[in-house]
């Protein structure tokens, strides 16, 4: 059982006991990546034009601020279906509230008291303990009712493909049909269901892509042969910068390799939680009831007995040919298992989109200001002591670009 309860305030929050209600988590679902790229590649072209116009001041980019305002964006969108270019708009309400949520701290003595001790939870949700501020949850709460009372009120057809409609589809398809001859056993998501989920995608979507791109891209900046192989991959792929389509990015195995060896060195949960659901007894080791086990994930990642040089960036890891030889209990960036990551697919379409817009565009080297090696900070996700800054240079166009730039001029 993964831990939850992270908003705390029943009034209007869901008490999460898993990452998903169990029974809408196993419902088919169209996949979320495929659905909603149109939503994502709108926000990377957005970021693309922003990082485009640092890289032309020739100025150290804090990576980590464009990818966070990428992120909170795509999370939003596909959460509330509601766009906003959070960047150049600091005072959105939907900005400002978020980044109150976002503001959280893991070493906060409630959000610890819960984390080592998940059967006092109940006790804390009588007394209407909360981790997140109240005014920011009613904000959400309001915004969730008018946005879905729109969705009501507009014609079926015109529906946007979204987490937000998934979700309310789930209410219609969770009802028990009079009269049909197919009995629907299953229960749909209420009003509080769905706000606790939107939250969490943004909760948990934010921090964790924001990041895992900012150690992306530091481990190519350090590693040039690496980032020149997957341009070479990008510019076969779509030659003269062609649009970026899901199929064929979801098809790029370089890519999808150096992904996985970044998030093997740098995953952003550096452990695992789960609470043990009945006494079991492993070679010995009696794990009671109700007990929380803690996975390393981060020392796993880095055990030299399972993987040799574990301190180096080598996508080639996990390329067909080798990543069967890879212990799949030794690797769990997304955790394992029936509670593993639900938004894995969705985390790296959009990733995988932005890594090769911004490729297909810049080259990225370390500067002045990058820290090299990197050091940690101490915080409940894995993050840099100092902020993550790189040069990014315009990428000299191709000959045949260059052509149809002149015949078009």
């Amino acid at each position: 059982e993964c831990l939850g309860n992270l908003f705390g305030n029943t009034r209007h929050l869901y008490r999460l006991t898993g990452c998903f209600p169990h029974s809408q988590k196993n419902k088919p679902r169209p996949a979320p990546g495929m659905t909603m790229f149109g939503i994502m590649k709108t926000h990377s072209h957005i970021l693309v034009d922003n990082l485009g116009k640092t890289a032309t001041r020739g100025e150290a980019v804090d990576i980590k601020e464009f990818f966070g305002a990428y992120s909170m964006d795509v999370v939003t969108s596909t959460a509330f279906s509601v766009d906003i270019d959070s960047l150049n708009n600091p005072k959105d309400p939907f900005v400002t509230n978020i980044k109150k949520m976002l503001k959280f701290d893991f070493l906060n003595p409630l959000f610890l008291f819960t984390a080592l001790f998940p059967f006092i939870t109940p006790v804390l949700d009588k007394m209407d303990y909360a981790l997140f501020p109240t005014s920011v949850t009613d904000f959400f709460y309001a915004a969730l009712k008018k946005i879905k009372s729109e969705r009501v009120a507009k014609d079926h057809k015109k529906k946007r493909v979204d987490f937000l409609q998934l979700m309310v589809d789930s209410q219609t398809a969770g009802k028990t049909e009079h009269g049909s001859s197919t009995e629907h056993t299953e229960k749909g998501l209420s009003d509080h269901e769905i706000l606790s989920q939107s939250m969490i995608f943004i909760f948990a979507g934010y921090e964790t892509t924001s990041s895992t791109l900012s150690f992306f891209f530091y481990n190519l900046a350090t590693n040039p042969e690496a980032m020149k192989k997957l341009q070479e991959e990008i510019d076969q792929t779509f030659a003269d910068k062609a649009p970026v389509d899901y199929e064929a990015v979801m098809n790029m195995e370089y890519l999808d390799a150096a992904l996985h060896e970044s998030l093997r060195l740098f995953p952003v949960a550096g452990r695992l939680e789960r609470v043990c659901k009945k006494t079991v007894d492993i070679n010995g080791l009696l794990i009671p009831k109700d007990m929380v086990v803690m996975i390393p994930t981060y020392a796993l990642h880095r055990d030299p007995d399972y993987w040799s040089d574990p301190e180096s960036f080598k996508p080639e890891r996990f390329t067909k040919d080798n990543n069967e030889s890879i212990d799949p209990y030794m690797y769990m960036p997304f955790g394992l298992g029936p509670r593993n990551c639900i938004g894995m697919r969705f985390a790296q379409v959009t990733m995988k989109l932005a890594i090769v817009e911004i490729l297909q565009r810049f080259d990225i080297s370390v500067c002045d200001q990058t820290q090299v090696p990197l050091e940690l900070g101490i915080n409940g996700f894995l993050s840099p002591k100092e902020p993550i800054k790189l040069k990014l240079k315009p990428r000299k166009v191709s000959l045949t670009e260059d052509i149809c730039n002149n015949n078009t001029s």
